[in-house]
């Protein structure tokens, strides 16, 4: 990550932090405090924050006021949370660990770590229809429900979760793990991108551009996942390695083999770069983090 991103990604890791931790208190006392709990340790625990920061450097593309972007950024944290809960629950992934800590099932049993998974999905919805400015703008505000909705479910990250699951055990091709792929990592990445678009009132050659740079370093994280997978430790991803092969899973390097996975994880970098071709200089830090992604240690 350049020192130029990593500033301004640290700013904005901070600013979402902060709301994160505001919306997740709430304003009144909860009315079952280990839910409550639950919820905060899942969603409060680190991470890159990556789909959030989406949101804030694709407003900063169109110079978005960032209070607009807040209510958005929070939203899509809270889904991708909800999401590692249950990915971590035993009849899923089942890992014990996530981002060097005990996994929501570990910490509070598997019927909270579920509850505080839903919990999450429906609060993620409540930021976008619950937020007053966005009630002053009801069509912009269905249009994030909408893009959501759709990223998180059947169509998006739970059909790609299910994809995966039956292709486990079995060969697919390229296209069947790319389709897999772009479902379940890819859609919440493009909703980001998308969201922040729609409040930035885009036009619809600039959320096609989008849309592309979206798709690429969506499947880009994926590999870059496969890979770490295949070759990291468990003490610098901060959670289990090579889950994937005892699984019997698909990954890009059981697939291409390992330095066919980084010649197709260099394209990936380089169609996002094509994507934002047109872009002035306020795409530089979305271009630096595609670099960043393809690249990334942990």
């Amino acid at each position: 990550m350049t020192p130029q991103l990593q500033q301004k990604a640290e700013s904005y890791r901070q600013r979402l932090e902060q709301q994160l931790q505001q919306r997740l208190n709430g304003e009144s006392r909860p009315p079952a405090p280990t839910l409550s709990a639950a919820m905060q340790y899942a969603t409060l625990n680190g991470g890159k924050r990556i789909r959030g920061l989406l949101v804030y450097l694709t407003g900063e593309l169109f110079q978005t006021p960032l209070p607009q972007l807040d209510p958005v950024a929070a939203a899509i944290e809270m889904v991708h949370a909800y999401s590692l809960i249950h990915d971590d629950l035993p009849a899923m992934d089942d890992d014990d660990i996530r981002r060097g800590r005990p996994a929501c099932h570990i910490q509070f049993g598997e019927a909270v770590a579920i509850l505080a998974g839903d919990a999450l999905q429906t609060l993620a919805f409540s930021q976008l229809s619950g937020d007053q400015a966005l009630q002053r703008q009801p069509d912009r505000a269905l249009q994030l429900i909408a893009t959501l909705a759709h990223a998180s479910g059947e169509y998006g990250m739970v059909g790609g979760q299910m994809l995966d699951m039956e292709a486990e055990q079995r060969r697919v091709s390229l296209s069947q793990l790319q389709q897999i792929h772009h479902h379940k990592t890819g859609a919440l990445i493009h909703a980001a991108i998308a969201m922040a678009a729609t409040l930035s009132a885009a036009t619809a050659q600039q959320r096609q551009r989008l849309a592309d740079y979206s798709r690429a370093i969506g499947l880009a994280f994926q590999v870059r996942d496969d890979i770490l997978d295949a070759t990291a430790d468990s003490d610098t991803l901060g959670k289990p390695v090579g889950s994937d092969a005892a699984a019997q899973k698909s990954t890009y390097p059981a697939l291409l083999g390992l330095d066919a996975a980084y010649s197709e994880l260099k394209a990936l970098q380089q169609q996002a770069h094509q994507a934002l071709q047109g872009f002035d200089h306020h795409a530089a830090p979305l271009r630096d983090l595609a670099d960043y992604i393809a690249q990334r240690p942990y």
